[in-house]
């Protein structure tokens, strides 16, 4: 279950320089933290590049969220909570590779903000530290917070009957997977290609970043030249770690073979336990013979499905190819709601799939069929393990949704609560021109 309760606007850093002598005024101190006009500009100008129309409400909104996050590295201090530089080097890289995807190279970035990467980056050092404080403080005040059964009950119990939200349908769909196998020729023949695109790299017939941005088949770092900033132990497969961690700056791998095909690494820097690396990858390609093959495979299982002799998790467990759903009887999670259920508009992404579960009853297995949403070729049975009309919530049928919402509401009232204590003893000037404003938090009682 996502820990993040509320929205909070500093989290969400703009792409968009002000000019500072122009527009910035101290517009609210909170201990020995001020909020500058331009914080808040800068914040809107974000919201409205996301399709937000900019309201009196919305300002107030985002003003009381940056009130709360001085408030927050008010008290860090006082608990001397810290993060390492290597955490902000880090988060910087992370965000930086984001925006350098949206522009496509970093000539195109710099083009437009009229300065370097490394200058951006420094400007943006403090408030990413920041962010990172006043997270870890937010954790400190909310990790312990559990909700029971009755809890939830009494939450549902709390909400009037015409306010209860209404639940669209809802499925739980299984599946079983079986994806091509790479022969032995086909991988030799991708190694033998990455060969020879290494040895063009080492002989410096052409730079890494350049190879990376022409030939390599990861769509996640072709637009940075196969680079990633900032990797962390944990963040990438454990074949290329294995591999990146152990290089020395400058040194360029041997190729390695990874769930994703065949790689060779560049280490560009080390920073503690931080690396930032170049990589190119190049992937074993199925022959039309292959997924023919896979096809027919799944065909065989879905029979023996069909005629009794195998049970649709049994026979996921033995045969499907899909190691995140194999193991649990297919059942495919959604992450974002943090339980097995998905709206139908949530499947929009695969046609087919939306109107084949339209003609299917709860049990019922479905023929063979090509996953359009896979990368790669890939085919699978779907069973249709439960499916909800639309209803307003309840207990017996979004005990897990109610669940997040009781937590999110528990959470909710925890902050509020411990804003309200924070509040009796710490300095808090408001502008003039923000005093109107309708705040959540009691700001103004704390107002001198």
């Amino acid at each position: 279950m996502k820990k993040c309760f509320i929205y909070i606007v500093f989290l969400q850093l703009s792409l968009v320089s002000f000019a500072q002598q122009n527009i910035d005024k101290t517009i609210a101190v909170v201990g020995k933290y001020i909020v500058l006009r331009s914080e808040l500009e800068r914040e809107l100008k974000g919201a409205t590049a996301n399709g937000m129309k900019i309201t009196d409400s919305l300002r107030c909104s985002m003003f009381d969220e940056l009130l709360y996050q001085k408030l927050l590295l008010a008290q860090a201090d006082k608990d001397s909570i810290h993060v390492k530089e290597e955490q902000v080097d880090g988060e910087m890289d992370r965000r930086m590779n984001y925006y350098l995807g949206q522009f496509g190279s970093e000539e195109k970035f710099e083009a437009f903000y009229g300065k370097t990467v490394k200058q951006y980056k420094e400007e943006m050092r403090d408030d990413i530290r920041n962010i990172l404080v006043a997270q870890q403080m937010q954790n400190k005040v909310v990790s312990e917070i559990k909700v029971s059964p009755a809890d939830i009950r009494t939450y549902y119990n709390s909400i009037p009957s015409d306010s209860l939200p209404l639940i669209n349908t809802e499925v739980e769909i299984c599946q079983l997977v079986k994806r091509p196998s790479v022969t032995d020729e086909a991988k030799k023949a991708a190694r033998e290609k990455l060969e020879g695109y290494r040895q063009r790299v080492i002989s410096g017939e052409m730079s890494m970043a350049a190879m990376a941005s022409l030939y390599t088949e990861d769509p996640g770092s072709a637009k940075t030249g196969g680079r990633y900033d900032g990797i962390a132990r944990g963040a990438f497969v454990p074949e290329f770690e294995a591999v990146a961690f152990r290089l020395k700056p400058g040194e360029i791998s041997e190729i390695f073979e990874s769930s994703f095909g065949f790689h060779f690494i560049e280490l560009i820097a080390r920073r503690g336990e931080l690396v930032d690396v170049r990589h190119i990858l190049v992937t074993a390609k199925v022959s039309p013979q292959d997924i023919t093959d896979a096809k027919t495979s799944l065909d065989t299982i879905y029979q023996k499905i069909q005629d009794g002799r195998l049970t649709f998790c049994n026979a996921c467990a033995k045969y499907s190819d899909d190691k995140d759903t194999k193991n649990n009887c297919g059942a495919i999670q959604n992450t974002a709601a943090g339980s097995t259920r998905f709206e139908i508009e949530e499947l929009g992404k695969d046609e087919k799939l939306v109107f084949m579960l339209d003609k299917m009853q709860v049990g019922d297995i479905s023929k063979p069929m090509l996953d359009q949403a896979a990368d790669k070729p890939s085919f699978r049975i779907i069973y249709l393990k439960s499916r909800t009309e639309p209803h307003k919530a309840n207990l017996k049928d979004d005990y897990q949704r109610l669940q997040n919402m009781a937590q999110a509401y528990k959470q909710k009232t925890t902050v509020d609560t411990w804003v309200n204590k924070k509040l009796r003893s710490i300095y808090v000037r408001i502008d003039d021109e923000y005093k109107g404003c309708a705040f959540h938090r009691n700001w103004k009682q704390a107002n001198p």
